[in-house]
């Protein structure tokens, strides 16, 4: 038993290299990518308690920018893999739940520290190579936004802890952070690196026991991260990862009585499936379930009369079209005051005229392809939409490629109509629709912005006027969880823009925050009398 009172390390944001031309981090990324295209295919299990599973029915791999290109395989499961993921779960809970804070969250800060130093260069290019980014986006993403999320919860989890009870004469109040009563459940997205660590692993910080499902298009990825927590000192059964249909896990946890939590990241439609299936099954659980979610999003940029035109065109582009567009938080819709749109459109054309697209393995391609099949055909039919529509118009881009990989040219359309399909609906690709107002209408446009979409994940206003940024910062208060004003709305940093957003992006629980943490506790208050009372009379019965 450890004894003392003990201090997280403060932590500070990760710095992000440059991967600049000449650089060491450049190189050494490029090796490893390079020796990880080049290696033997690689056979990823499935990690349940002590075992790495392999089974009959292997899928492959593949990268988005080279679709005929083989990676390795990862080994599809059925039913039993998830009842012997829960079985395993279970059977570690106990000793991990009862484990000291310290040394769990000693596991994740050795696991930060890892990623740091001799797993950066392999977690970047298996991101690079498995889900499509550049040099600079898996860099933010798998390795500072990690590194970060590992840190800073450690140091928010400690701070709960020490949030406790007053205490009056003769009592001792005190408040015990417990983890859930059973194990929990993450579903995590293809588009985070990060994401799909932090949803199992902060869970797990907290004393709770966890069956993780990532993404089939982030399995590659998904291996790297399980290697570096078993590096890392992870006790076998505390984050089982699996690999089955969706509907075929579902039907085992939610059914579960021990099932204590869901951890999910991904789309509006899943999350309320998976919402409304949990409700069905109430009576079967011990506990009523924790259930936080971060979903759709369809995110916009207003830009006031008086707005920074350049400003306004990089948030735009950087916004947009940063990984293809496939972040939740990136910008979709544009509403632009009409004074200075002409410029901003010169602009823009002019910027996006230099954007380079290709492989993640040439550093000097800021576009990259997008992550699968189904992806490049939804995208593409959004732009054929537009195509044939008259109150549109495709002013940059529209192309798609499929031929080698998954390519589709940054597009923007304009629309004279602000209800236009894809003013609306979530695309999920490198797709921009922008509405152009009357510089008069500023307040109007604001109501539009707030009505128009289901959702409320991020928003930017870019105005020079105070007034003009204040009074959109009411009006669409309830429009984003996270708002930015003269700024991209994409490229939150742990620590600094806790994440999330409400009505139909999410819970809103603030991933990288205490409050997402908050919900993977279940507190006890413990009031000890120090010497009882023995007679059961008060003074007014004398």
């Amino acid at each position: 038993m450890a004894h003392g009172t003990f201090q997280v390390p403060f932590p500070v944001n990760e710095p992000v290299l440059s991967y600049a031309p000449g650089s060491p981090e450049r190189e050494e990324l490029q090796d490893m990518y390079n020796h990880m295209y080049n290696q033997e295919p690689i056979d990823v299990p499935m990690y349940i308690g002590g075992e790495h599973v392999r089974t009959s029915d292997k899928r492959p791999m593949t990268p988005p920018q080279e679709h005929r290109k083989v990676l390795g395989h990862f080994n599809y499961g059925d039913a039993s893999h998830v009842e012997a993921a829960i079985k395993a779960a279970l059977s570690a809970r106990k000793q991990w739940a009862a484990f000291s804070f310290v040394e769990r969250a000693t596991i994740f800060l050795k696991a930060a520290d890892l990623i740091a130093g001799k797993y950066r260069a392999k977690i970047n290019a298996a991101t690079m190579l498995s889900q499509g980014k550049n040099c600079f986006q898996a860099e933010v993403d798998a390795s500072c936004e990690l590194i970060d999320f590992l840190r800073f919860n450690a140091y928010f989890a400690q701070e709960i802890q020490q949030v406790q009870p007053e205490s009056a004469d003769g009592i001792w109040n005190r408040t015990e952070y417990r983890a859930l009563e059973g194990f929990t459940f993450a579903v995590t997205p293809f588009n985070f690196t990060a994401i799909a660590a932090n949803l199992p692993a902060c869970m797990a910080l907290m004393g709770n026991v966890v069956v993780w499902k990532p993404a089939e298009t982030q399995m590659y990825s998904a291996q790297v991260l399980m290697e570096i927590f078993i590096e890392a000192g992870l006790p076998d059964g505390v984050i089982n990862l699996i690999t089955v249909d969706g509907p075929v896990a579902g039907d085992v946890v939610f059914k579960h009585k021990d099932f204590s939590g869901l951890h999910f990241t991904g789309s509006t439609a899943v999350f309320r499936h998976l919402w409304k299936t949990i409700g069905e099954n109430l009576e079967t659980y011990k506990s009523y379930p924790r259930i936080v979610g971060e979903t759709g999003g369809k995110d916009f940029v207003v830009a006031h009369s008086s707005a920074n035109t350049k400003a306004v065109t990089t948030g735009l582009i950087r916004g947009a079209f940063e990984y293809q567009g496939q972040k939740c938080s990136a910008a979709s819709r544009a509403y632009i005051s009409d004074n200075i749109w002409p410029e901003i459109k010169e602009q823009l054309l002019g910027e996006l005229k230099t954007l380079k697209m290709g492989s993640p393995a040439d550093f000097s391609n800021f576009i990259n392809a997008v992550i699968d099949r189904r992806s490049f055909d939804k995208i593409q039919g959004y732009i054929e939409y537009a195509k044939g529509q008259d109150d549109c118009e495709i002013i940059s881009g529209g192309a798609c490629d499929d031929s080698v990989g998954y390519f589709i040219e940054p597009t923007v359309i304009v629309t004279s109509n602000p209800h236009f399909r894809t003013m609306v609906e979530e695309i999920f690709g490198p797709v921009l629709t922008i509405y152009v107002f009357p510089s008069n209408d500023f307040d109007a446009t604001l109501k539009l912005v707030d009505s128009t979409s289901e959702y409320a994940l991020t928003g930017a206003v870019f105005a020079q006027d105070r007034y003009a940024l204040s009074a959109a910062k009411d009006a669409l208060e309830h429009a984003a969880g996270n708002f930015y004003l003269n700024d991209k709305p994409t490229g939150a940093v742990v620590g600094q823009q806790p994440f999330g957003g409400a009505r139909g992006s999410g819970t809103n629980d603030k991933a990288g925050s205490a409050l997402n943490l908050l919900r993977w506790v279940s507190p006890r208050t413990v009031k000890e009398t120090l010497v009882p009372v023995e007679d059961y009379r008060y003074p007014f019965h004398s």
